[in-house]
């Protein structure tokens, strides 16, 4: 779809505005406009305890002066309310002189794209609600021992126009459709926790290929399971990660500490390592905007540059960061489709859209069968990174034993901590089974958005610490 499909602003106006937020002596200008509808509902304990929808729309303007930056923004679309914004961005960003010069805005052929098949905002909000009672039913179904079920339903429908002063003008038309469930089991024990989510970057139809009767049965099945399980174990083991589930402690682990401009403040521990072994010669990372239909994609970033598929690290070497227009420009290279915002009311930064480590050549079954003793990892939970040191602390949210090369018993949930650098040199198996893993919303200075990440099966010889309970 060309980019005059989305008519959020007129061509000749954006033009105006920019021209305007130079007059101050800008050397760069940027409008982005979005449009953005959104609808959720929300079942918890069997009845419907939200049911909501809305809209937000507006305008950002970035102005930069050398090292400066001014931003303001306005939901007023108007000309007049534009060219207000702009002269407040100029303003902040304490230009002087002559203004720069815009170059003519070219639209960008071909990067807007309608992501939904049937568009959410079609179906009856009463068939929202069927799949939410058919989860909780379902649920509830699998054992008197669940004794509480939340399920979430959501929508959003995202149109952005992004210009500026170096003549980009292009646009892009996002869908995205998420469906969770959450449950409690109840036992001598006490409560126990599982949890199954989905989310595309589609419409309605997502449910065409995922079952949401199958979700609330895995979460089900993870809750009832840590009933009979047995206290993590404490200290550094061997720990194998499955596929898909995992995949959040390398977008923290090493991803943001990718990211171009904590490398130039000296935040990350991979600053200054360009070209460098950093990791083990089984890993090759990359991050990829352009995967069709994951949660972290779209056909541009929210600076109207087009999304890549960007190798980090290939085969063990730090072979690039990810870029945002600003980083790009002062490096003299290319931006690499990273620059993202939360909404028209926030800034971009660079951030991470879908990441994965690139999957090997080893069974999954031999990767296990090879562990005499450690952890398999099904899926990990939030966690936390220091970016300058590499240190992380990981949930585990499924996890088991593994004795003699098998996979035995459950364990309650625990901790995983370990340090980025050290994991990924201690990788010594990769396996064949590479899946993404669940839909994320990454924070970062404050704006959260939406991300992908994924992993196949693969094991961490040292380096990892399991913090447990059992003694």
């Amino acid at each position: 779809m060309p980019t005059d499909a989305i008519p959020l602003l007129d061509q000749d106006v954006v033009g105006r505005v920019i021209a305007a937020a130079l007059t101050r002596g800008g050397d760069f200008a940027e409008v982005f406009v979005e449009d953005k509808q959104s609808s959720s509902a929300l079942l918890d304990d069997g009845r419907v305890e939200e049911l909501s929808s809305g809209r937000d729309r507006g305008a950002g303007i970035r102005v930069v002066v050398g090292e400066s930056t001014g931003f303001a923004h306005t939901s007023d679309l108007s000309e007049l309310g534009l060219l207000e914004a702009a002269r407040t961005a100029a303003a902040a960003a304490r230009g002087a002189g002559a203004g720069g010069v815009a170059a003519a805005l070219v639209p960008t052929a071909g990067t807007a794209r309608t992501s939904a098949a049937i568009p959410p905002g079609e179906v009856a909000k009463a068939r929202k609600v069927e799949l939410l009672l058919a989860a909780d039913g379902h649920a509830r179904s699998t054992g008197g021992a669940i004794t509480q079920v939340t399920a979430r339903y959501a929508d959003s429908h995202r149109r952005i126009l992004v210009a500026n002063s170096d003549g980009v003008l292009a646009g892009d038309d996002q869908v995205r459709t998420l469906f969770s469930v959450s449950c409690v089991a109840s036992g001598d024990t006490g409560m126990q926790t599982g949890r199954e989510s989905v989310g595309r970057t589609v419409g309605f139809e997502l449910f065409d290929d995922h079952d949401v009767t199958e979700l609330a049965g895995n979460a089900a099945r993870r809750a009832l399971s840590k009933l009979a399980a047995r206290p993590a174990p404490s200290g550094e083991r061997t720990v194998v990660i499955g596929p898909g589930g995992g995949g959040v402690m390398f977008h923290e682990a090493c991803g943001h500490g990718l990211e171009a401009d904590l490398v130039a403040k000296g935040a990350s521990v991979f600053a200054g390592r360009m070209g460098e072994q950093v990791a083990s010669s089984l890993v090759t990372l990359v991050d990829d905007g352009t995967m069709d239909g994951e949660w972290g994609g779209a056909s541009i970033d929210d600076e109207g540059r087009p999304t890549r598929r960007n190798v980090l690290i290939q085969d063990g070497v730090l072979v690039d960061y990810m870029w945002d227009t600003l980083r790009a420009r002062a490096d003299g290279r290319a931006p690499s489709g990273n620059g993202r915002r939360q909404s028209y009311q926030h800034l971009p930064m660079v951030r991470m859209t879908n990441t994965y480590l690139v999957g090997g050549s080893s069974s999954p079954d031999e990767i296990v069968a090879d562990t005499a003793d450690g952890v398999y990892i099904a899926h990990l939970g939030g966690g936390q990174v220091n970016t300058a040191t590499g240190d992380f602390v990981f949930g585990m949210t499924e996890a088991y034993l593994i004795e003699d090369g098998r996979i035995t018993e459950p364990l309650r949930e625990g901790n995983l901590i370990g340090n980025g650098p050290a994991v990924l040199a201690a990788i010594d198996a990769v396996g064949n089974d590479f899946a993404m893993g669940s839909p994320g919303t990454c924070g970062k200075d404050g704006q959260g958005v939406p991300v992908g990440d994924g992993v196949p099966t693969l094991r961490v010889a040292s380096g990892l610490t399991i913090g447990g309970t059992a003694a």
